[in-house]
């Protein structure tokens, strides 16, 4: 029998359930830096490229503020699998609770299930960007998104969105240090 599974993680922390849905929302600050598109809004598209292993482009189906968040990929190009397209028409869903005195974030890739050829190694993924990067952009308002590529020209630079709401750009904060100057 073929185990149907969805690949789902989840976790606690202090944060207000607001708070938590405002970090799931900020991809560039705990996925990707190269996220194109935008990631807040309700039927928006964003897409996601790493390299030539990955890329995908997802849209927001629903954003509940506080409570839910649900990205339909509708495109997508895994080169490590066999059929490349894996992704393709599966759901990404962030669900987010108060649970006693912390507030509870459920990961689900519904459609990610063990029969398929990435699950091993997107499962791992997932887990380090949710568990680990997306936790910390939470918890101590810096993720561990993938870096822009180091090649990139300084006018493709877009800021990186920070948990406090402002911007900053990583390659103005390392050529003039940390306090501004060189």
């Amino acid at each position: 029998m073929m185990e149907t599974r969805d690949y789902t993680t989840s976790f606690a922390v202090d944060q207000s359930p607001e708070e938590v849905f405002k970090a799931v929302n900020c991809v560039r600050g705990w996925w990707s830096e190269e996220i194109q598109g935008a990631t807040d809004e309700l039927g928006a598209e964003f897409r996601f490229h790493h390299k030539d292993v990955h890329r995908s482009t997802q849209k927001i189906v629903e954003l509940t503020p506080g409570q839910k968040v649900i990205w339909h990929v509708t495109e997508s190009r895994l080169s490590f699998v066999e059929d490349k397209n894996e992704w393709t028409g599966t759901n990404i869903v962030f669900e987010i609770a108060k649970k006693d005195d912390k507030t509870e974030l459920r990961f689900t890739h519904v459609g990610l299930v063990p029969a398929f050829e990435c699950y091993g190694g997107c499962s791992g993924a997932w887990g380090f960007y949710i568990g680990n990067s997306l936790r910390s952009l939470i918890t101590t308002g810096k993720g561990q998104p993938i870096q822009k590529h180091p090649h990139r020209n300084d006018a493709d630079k877009e800021s990186t969105p920070t948990m406090n709401g402002t911007e900053f750009n990583r390659t103005s904060r390392n050529r003039y240090g940390r306090h501004g100057k060189v």
